[in-house]
């Protein structure tokens, strides 16, 4: 069963398939923002605001809600089109936030829909936001 979640969902290609991370954080934290970033880098929108997540054989997988699918908000201008992916599995949860956060901080892991999943907090402010989340993505 699916549950709604208010985060950003977004995904590239990597290690021989998708693999997303889940944008989280109050509205006006930079999730929309970061995602535009991370689509300008060659990342795929799954869903913006809000998305549907769900548990299927221990892993977890997000989609849009059919109203807003395939659109993004940019704050100031629009809510836009964008290139995006039906559904992703999603590796990575990741909390935004406008402070600095810890330099080297523990492993965090934190369990959605029944997976356990690694979480990171993010400064969304800096431009190497977007390129943090690559790097994570590539530990995993």
């Amino acid at each position: 069963m699916s549950q709604p979640v208010h985060a950003t969902a977004v995904a590239r290609y990597a290690s021989g398939g998708w693999q997303g991370v889940l944008l989280r954080g109050p509205s006006g934290a930079g999730k929309s923002d970061l995602a535009l970033r991370l689509i300008d880098a060659g990342w795929r929108l799954v869903a913006d605001d809000y998305a549907w997540v769900w548990a299927s054989d221990g892993r977890l997988f997000a989609c849009a809600p059919e109203r807003i699918a395939g659109r993004i908000e940019a704050r100031g201008l629009d809510v836009l089109d964008a290139v995006f992916r039906p559904l992703a599995r999603i590796v990575l949860l990741v909390d935004c936030v406008q402070a600095t956060p810890e330099r080297l901080p523990e492993p965090q892991w934190e369990t959605l829909a029944g997976v356990r999943l690694p979480r990171l907090i993010v400064d969304v402010r800096p431009a190497s936001a977007a390129v943090t989340l690559a790097l994570a993505i590539d530990r995993l």
